[in-house]
């Protein structure tokens, strides 16, 4: 008897545990309370790229675009999540089903990180040894970031992602430089083919180079015409057998990151195919659809997890490791590489300097990602027989800022006449809608100056900019992490404004809007809100202590209903 009533309670305890791996409790996203500094609750889903960063960029709060892989219907379909960092990671960290295969949307023409995903197939290379692959890599692009840029760092600055399985090595790794990053992810891939010439110079590549010039996901190729080295670099030495270059007198054998594919032919250990623009990188902890090899911290990192005093050691790697999470700052060191062997680099800030740029300005080059606000920018500086022009941008999508470095145009609000030979910078922030100006003179520089704000005009902000109307597919959680699909026909700037197309997480799941809903019913819903608010308004403009209603009110009654009846 007691053994049965054992029995009983272990069977419900396993029920229950059961039940609860089925619908997990979590609390809610609700920063205001334990983390006032962390931007509001922001959590909703796109079908189409375009749609998300639409919305992104009409967002007040910090918010930043995550791709994910889902099966709906049986079908195999990659959705858009627009949320910030901090609540991304609120749910991410729990894993559920929706979330476990995740990327990192890197932005185009964004400043970030210099990223690396490298990768061979195990069985192909039954030679190749990793680690050691990994530590080449490391090293020898620590020592071109110093040669072409004069930025000086280590192994510990690089975190070191680790999702291999026993048929593939994989491997991303991040550096984080210090006070420096690239102005967009086509630049960070310029970079790294130039400092691989050698590779492409192979004799042994020579039938396979515009393969490896596209990466071995066959991505359209990043540059034309083959790689050539700047002739004030290093001397290079090519051999039959082996890939020799000497940088900062040392030689560096790079015929280890020539790998075997699956077919036989031959590829780089370095996947150059991931440099294109709005790239999905995947996450730290998620992987591909269908696959449970996650990435994790390589036994061989070296970067220190030194989180801060309100953020865990996961959260910290998570952070760091996210591609376009760059921060604007006076002192940033912006690094270019437009085009192979044409590296420079830049103060983004009054505090870099004088600057190094590809000598470009907006009649007739490549425009930022908004040519409206470069348009009203330019105006700013041909006004009053000003002959003023942008000689380069850089774009913080994290903030939304565009920074515009300026020539020819030098007039500081500071002193309130311009600079004898000190450039300016205006700056523009998308979600404030106000435009400023900064430069680089030092004793502005030494005082933090920054002008007054001044409002865009309505023209160029961006709910004016994005405001379109087409029939969109909508997507929500429900309870258990399955996204359901629901269609709206509603122009997206009111989408993005609105808020009541929410993509809701998994307990909120009962209160987002349904499929089918009864048009006469929302009809009548809506008649009963206005008798209800008309009744309200009656309510607090008349005096009801007497219930005897007067024969005025009566008559004016009647002849609303019919005009023929006479008082």
């Amino acid at each position: 008897m007691m053994k049965r009533k054992w029995l009983e309670k272990v069977k419900k305890i396993e029920e229950l545990a059961s039940q609860y791996k089925r619908h997990p409790l979590s609390s809610p996203y609700k920063p205001k309370l334990s983390r006032p500094w962390q931007p509001s609750s922001v959590w909703k889903l796109f079908p189409r790229l375009a749609l998300a960063f639409n919305f992104a960029k009409s967002c007040k709060e910090d918010v930043h675009v995550f791709a994910l892989e889902a099966i709906i219907e049986d079908t195999e379909r990659r959705l858009y999540l627009v949320t910030a960092y901090t609540e991304f990671w609120f749910y991410y960290a729990k894993l559920p089903k929706s979330l476990a295969h995740c990327y990192e949307v890197i932005p185009a023409d964004t400043v970030c990180k210099l990223y690396f995903d490298l990768e061979f197939h195990k069985p192909s290379n039954p030679g190749a040894h990793g680690r050691t692959m990994v530590a080449l890599v490391i090293e020898f692009f620590i020592k071109k970031l110093e040669e072409y840029y004069g930025i000086k760092c280590s192994a510990e600055c690089v975190l070191n992602l680790d999702s291999s399985t026993e048929e593939k090595f994989s491997r991303h790794l991040i550096f984080v430089l210090p006070n420096a990053a690239f102005k967009d992810n086509i630049h960070v891939g310029h970079f790294i083919k130039s400092a691989l010439q050698p590779v492409f110079s192979s004799a042994e590549l020579k039938s396979t180079k515009a393969e490896l010039l596209n990466g071995s996901n066959n991505a359209p190729p990043l540059l034309k015409d083959p790689v050539k080295f700047p002739s004030h670099k290093s001397p290079i030495r090519v051999d039959e057998c082996n890939v020799i270059q000497e940088t900062n007198g040392k030689e560096y054998d790079l015929s280890s990151l020539i790998v075997n594919d699956k077919r036989g032919g031959k590829q780089l250990f370095i996947d150059l195919g991931v440099y294109t623009k709005n790239r999905n990188f995947r996450l730290y902890k998620s992987s591909k659809l269908g696959k449970n090899a996650f990435f994790e911290v390589a036994e061989d990192n070296t970067f220190p997890m030194k989180p801060g005093r309100y953020i865990s050691t996961e959260e910290y790697v998570f952070f760091t490791s996210l591609v376009s999470n760059i921060r604007y700052s006076n002192s940033l060191k912006i690094l270019t590489c437009a085009s192979a062997g044409t590296v420079r680099s830049s103060g983004a800030g009054p505090s870099g300097g004088s600057s190094s740029f590809s000598g470009v300005t907006l009649k007739g080059f490549q425009f930022s990602p908004y040519p409206e606000i470069d348009y009203f920018i330019l105006s700013l500086v041909t006004r009053d027989g000003f002959q003023g022009s942008i000689r380069t941008w850089n774009y913080f999508f994290l903030e939304e800022l565009l920074v515009y470095d300026i020539v020819n145009y030098r007039w500081c609000e500071n002193i309130g006449r311009p600079h004898k030979s000190n450039n300016i910078m205006l700056l523009v922030d998308l979600k404030k809608e106000v435009w400023y100006q900064k430069c680089h003179d030092p004793v502005c520089r030494v005082q933090n100056f920054k002008s007054d704000y001044y409002p865009l005009p309505l023209e160029v902000c961006l709910p004016f900019l994005f405001e379109q109307e087409e029939e969109e597919s909508f997507f929500t959680f429900d309870e258990d992490g399955n996204i359901m699909e629901t269609k709206l026909k509603m122009p997206t700037n009111q989408i993005a404004q609105s808020g009541q197309i929410d993509g809701c997480r998994p307990e909120e799941s009962e209160t987002c809007w349904q499929d089918g809903v009864d048009d006469a019913a929302l009809l009548e819903a809506t008649e009963d809100a206005e008798l209800a608010d008309a009744v309200n308004v009656s309510s607090s403009d008349r005096d009801f202590t007497n219930t005897e209603i007067p024969d005025e009110l009566l008559i004016e009654a009647l002849n609303e209903l019919d005009p023929s009846v006479k008082k």
